[in-house]
């Protein structure tokens, strides 16, 4: 497989996605890459929001990937059709972000690329409520199923067995089988990608992981899994209380934390490390990685988001074959 290439898929134009990226652009840590970058996307847009933001980086448009270059910023050019460099999201974007990421995609398995960087999208415009989220959607291109979101950090990582769904319909997703597939999977990427053995926490879904019925989603689907994950030989404790888990003295013992939703765990790490961490999907027949932000409306145009995100994305790119 390509392992030189990261490909960037710009999604959502009226984001701070191109912000974030023009500051790694103008870092050090662009000019320690070891990979080439090559961006898809419409290349008069992204000019024009560089006059706006006020930086200056040269972009070199490319047809043909085999004529893409470590030392310069390639782009091939997705027409988009926009009145101004930012505007108000809506479903205007939504073909132009489609073509970027049918392209992409095609590339990736003419060429057997390994690596995907895409910017956020709007889950309510472009998604439309048809795909919980880009991992999904992605997950469709590929006919592949069960991908597993990875909120990573080199210190802890954590990873909800639900995504984005209402917590209502969270109990669905507890179950010992999907539990069980989650965690062989995260433990796989281990192995092979970072080369480390990950030491796994598996949280109870109730408080306390205790439950008023007669039997709790603890007793009938996660104490189950845990048992025969031990047996598979891999490193997993559990189920434990999310109330206290993720204590100082608790989380230094762990590499991986498996939450039972959405927020249990992706409130906490984004307390501890903030904008540092990025979320990968585990299960396709590449490694994507986002940043761990949205669109980030309220900022769009400013000049003022944060890029460490970002930064830790392809610095975790470089790293990794």
């Amino acid at each position: 497989m390509n392992s030189n290439i990261i490909l960037v898929v710009l999604g959502e134009p009226n984001s701070t996605f191109s912000e974030i990226l023009f500051k790694y652009l103008i870092s050090s840590n662009f000019k320690k890459n070891k990979k080439k970058l090559i961006l898809i996307g419409s290349k008069k847009l992204l000019k024009e929001q560089m006059k706006v933001l006020k930086y200056n980086i040269s972009i070199n448009e490319v047809l043909d990937i085999k004529k893409a270059t470590k030392k310069f910023v390639n782009i091939i050019n997705v027409e988009y059709k926009f009145r101004k460099p930012f505007s108000k999201i809506t479903t205007g974007s939504s073909q132009y972000i489609e073509k970027c990421f049918n392209l992409a995609l095609k590339l990736i398995k003419k060429n057997s690329i390994k690596f995907l960087v895409n910017g956020p999208v709007s889950k309510k415009h472009f998604l439309k409520k048809k795909f919980p989220g880009i991992t999904e959607y992605i997950g469709s291109k590929f006919n592949s199923k069960n991908q597993v979101m990875l909120i990573y950090n080199k210190y802890l990582s954590v990873s909800p067995l639900s995504t984005h769904i209402p917590i209502k319909d969270v109990v669905k997703f507890v179950k010992k089988e999907r539990i069980i597939k989650n965690i062989i999977k995260i433990n796989e990427f281990y192995k092979i990608k970072l080369k480390k053995i990950p030491k796994i926490a598996i949280l109870g879904l109730n408080p306390h992981c205790e439950s008023i019925h007669k039997i709790s989603e603890e007793e009938k689907e996660i104490i189950p899994a845990i048992k025969f994950l031990k047996k598979k030989k891999i490193y997993v404790q559990g189920p434990l209380s999310a109330d206290t888990f993720f204590l100082e003295k608790n989380i230094r013992n762990f590499d991986v934390v498996i939450g039972m939703y959405h927020d249990q765990v992706l409130t906490p790490i984004k307390t501890l490390f903030k904008f540092k961490a990025i979320n990968v999907t585990i299960g396709l027949p590449f490694v994507k990685v986002t940043p761990d932000h949205g669109p980030n409306y309220e900022m769009i145009g400013q000049n003022r988001s944060d890029p460490k995100s970002i930064l830790y994305a392809f610095d975790f790119l470089n790293k990794i074959k």
